[in-house]
């Protein structure tokens, strides 16, 4: 392919003490590439200076930037289905703009997309800065994900990757609502392949993955599991019937115990009362997930909002 055109994603919010390193990093890794670059920031309704900062970075010394502003806060997976849309490129490369990913990888992506790879994962060899208890919650979250859907998500595999343009043709013709990114990019197929590296710190500031917020580690994990597996139904179901059978074995029991004269296990009956209590909002909680996944998308409301951009002709 003669001068390809390699769009790189970057949807953030707050980010001013980041952006200015960012940029000169990204175009230190990119400049030598023989092709032509875009950056795409998807500017998630940030309150601070990012969006001026980027501005004069364009003016002055930059001109590759382009700016989509959300017209509120929606998340880090909207906006980079936003730039998705926005972006133009022969290949695709989307990152946080925390700078734990290093743009000095991007050439090796690239390398391997010249070779064939429809998608090219980056795989974590270290995770610098992060706790040993959440990286054993993450594992556990990856083997269950991969043991109940019908995709393979790679381990310590993040929103680091590059997607080639007819693998992100497909992904954008789906139109959910609630994209489960990572599982998305499996989804599709195609050649795949990945590359290793060690994982930073964040560079500065704070991080916007919230306990709270649409993106955070347990929701992601939800989010996952839902859409790419029925098998949380089933197992309601089977946990239904099997606490089911084990009411009335224990009414069975009572009732021999009644007929030998001796006393009735009133507390025991009690428990096994709060315990199928307990297991049908489980399972009631488990299909308002499905529920409310349905009702999302028979809105059809759209993922995102664009107030406005800036460099997009």
């Amino acid at each position: 392919m003669e001068n390809p055109l390699l769009s790189v994603v970057i949807s953030f919010r707050n980010e001013a003490d980041v952006i200015p390193e960012l940029v000169r990093r990204l175009q230190s890794a990119l400049g030598p590439l023989p092709l032509r670059c875009e950056f795409i920031f998807v500017n998630d309704a940030s309150t601070d200076a990012s969006l001026a900062i980027l501005k004069k970075l364009r003016e002055t010394s930059a001109p590759e930037i382009k700016v989509v502003t959300l017209s509120r806060r929606f998340g880090v997976t909207p906006g980079v289905l936003a730039g998705f849309k926005h972006a133009r490129g022969d290949a695709v490369v989307y990152m946080d703009s925390d700078l734990q990913d290093p743009p000095e990888l991007i050439p090796q992506l690239v390398a391997e997309w010249q070779k064939g790879a429809d998608v090219v994962h980056t795989t974590r060899t270290v995770r610098h800065g992060e706790n040993a208890f959440k990286m054993a919650l993450t594992h556990a979250a990856y083997r269950m994900i991969n043991a109940m859907s019908d995709i393979t998500l790679l381990e310590n595999t993040g929103d680091f990757k590059l997607i080639s343009r007819r693998a992100m043709t497909e992904i954008l013709k789906l139109g959910e609502f609630d994209p489960f990114m990572r599982g998305l990019v499996s989804w599709v197929g195609f050649k795949q392949t990945q590359v290793f590296y060690a994982r930073d710190k964040r560079f500065a500031g704070e991080t916007k993955f919230s306990l709270w917020r649409s993106a955070n580690p347990y929701k992601e994990f939800i989010r996952g599991l839902t859409l790419f597996s029925s098998m949380p139904l089933y197992f309601a179901l089977f946990l239904g019937m099997l606490v089911s059978a084990g009411s009335f074995l224990l009414l069975f029991m009572a009732l021999v115990m009644k007929f030998c004269g001796e006393a009735s296990p009133i507390s025991g009956l009690a428990l096994a009362m709060v315990f199928l209590g307990g297991t049908i909002l489980f399972t009631i909680g488990i299909l308002g997930i499905y529920v409310g996944k349905i009702h999302r998308d028979i809105k059809g409301r759209p993922n995102y909002i664009v107030a406005n951009t800036v460099g997009f002709t």
